[in-house]
């Protein structure tokens, strides 16, 4: 079966059949060469969807236009996937938060973007009573994914592509760290999401907005200009306009990059790369060898442990989104590579898994700077490490070692972060 989706490369709404292509095993292809603005344009195109809009998909049978109407099509085009579920209760859960996705999240995060885009009027009133409406819709979704990683079922459906693709615009262009820092649940729902190999394959690396975009003015469709008759008159000589001097810009010397607090403390006896290597090359005799060097490098004045336990383990119902989750975590703590050393285990035969982690960093409490970056900070508890404590000391070691059984239970994964 031949399906051809007309719409640009970077379209939000083709992503939705896109990734929905991917769960189902159905192949979608692209149009060729379609350029946004000329070929929704042509007689071809019109005959599809007559009001030129896009996304629309060619199939078979005919031309099916509307985002989630094609979302739809293809999910269905397939017998042998769980997209929509497996009763007619999660079917309908499905099409509630389709619908949800749509009304509450898609139309508000618009009524921001747009207009400040320069796509229309932009109306101070209408972007508050829009963002007012956009939180109470994220508080609401937020409360449901406090216990659920999935909006339906223990698997990715429609609902959840659909309403990580029209989160997506919001993330990427409009919704700050700032603001969507209210909604820990949903942040940790969107990067766990656009992580999964489906949503990546299509959607490529997403980055948050940095800062809300200015206002632009709103794009106005040109007006011809009235030609009006010329009087006639005789030439008259016009004195030539001596151009104006230009004046000179002054050159602004940039200023200089602001440096890491961690940065302007005292040098410390522990040198954290030497720490590192020596993790990394102990394969053997690894109590003898690399947790006596620890203790021995450790400097408790320039460095300081800290134990953190993740406050929401009931949700961590599948394996391979608990995995995923404390992956994305590693990946989003690059920025403290510098100043850090961390593991992270998974622990458990069975759900719910519980994540457990260890982290060294410079100084003597958790860096803010990682804190206000990394939002899955705020999803564990930090305790700092009592190394008078032999009882606690002896869990540091453990950590580091991947110790099995840890308090009494398997490891499903052990991470490391150097």
């Amino acid at each position: 079966m031949s399906l051809i989706l007309h719409a640009g490369k970077s379209n939000k709404n083709a992503y939705k059949a896109l990734i929905a292509a991917e769960y189902a095993g159905v192949q979608v292809e692209l149009a060729p060469n379609f350029e946004m603005g000329v070929s929704n344009k042509t007689p071809e195109f019109l005959k599809m969807n007559p009001i030129g809009k896009v996304p629309v998909l060619e199939t078979p049978d005919g031309p099916v236009f509307e985002s989630n109407a094609i979302a739809r099509y293809v999910a269905r085009s397939k017998d042998d996937n769980t997209l929509y579920g497996s009763s007619l209760i999660e079917y309908a859960q499905i099409e509630q938060w389709i619908d949800f996705a749509s009304m509450e999240i898609d139309a508000n995060i618009a009524k921001w973007y747009y207009p400040r885009a320069g796509y229309a009027p932009f109306l101070p009133p209408a972007e508050e009573f829009a963002i007012t409406s956009l939180k109470r819709a994220l508080s609401a979704l937020n409360s449901h994914l406090a216990t659920n990683t999935y909006l339906v079922g223990h698997s990715v459906t429609l609902a959840d592509i659909i309403l990580t693709c029209n989160l997506y615009l919001g993330f990427a262009y409009i919704l700050v760290k700032s603001f969507t820092s209210e909604f820990p649940h949903v942040e940790r729902y969107f990067w766990t999401l656009v992580n999964q190999p489906n949503f990546r394959k299509i959607v490529g690396q997403v980055k948050q907005a940095e800062a809300v975009p200015a206002v632009q003015s709103a794009k106005k469709p040109s007006q011809p200009k009235e030609s009006k008759p010329k009087a006639k008159s005789e030439p008259k000589a016009v004195a030539k306009k001596e151009p104006e001097p230009k004046e000179e810009e002054e050159e602004v010397a940039p200023k200089p990059k602001a440096k890491n607090p961690l940065d302007l403390l005292p040098p410390s006896k522990m040198v954290l790369d030497e720490w590192k290597r020596l993790y990394s090359n102990t394969k053997t005799n690894f109590r003898e060898v690399a947790i006596k060097g620890f203790w021995d490098m450790y400097d408790p004045e320039g460095y300081s442990l800290w134990f953190c336990d993740y406050k929401y383990n009931s949700e961590n119902t599948v394996s391979f989104v608990t995995l995923n989750k404390v992956g994305g975590f590693l990946q989003r703590m690059d920025l403290a590579r510098k100043y850090a050393f961390g593991k992270m285990l998974v622990i458990g035969s069975e759900p719910p898994f519980k994540v457990k982690g260890l982290w060294l960093f410079r100084g003597q409490e958790v860096p803010q700077f990682v804190i206000d970056e990394c939002y899955d900070m705020e999803l564990y508890e930090w305790t700092k490490v009592d190394i008078n404590d032999e009882a606690q000391k002896e869990r540091v070691n453990q950590m580091i070692e991947d110790y099995e059984p840890f308090e009494g239970e398997s490891l499903l994964d052990a991470k490391c972060f150097k």
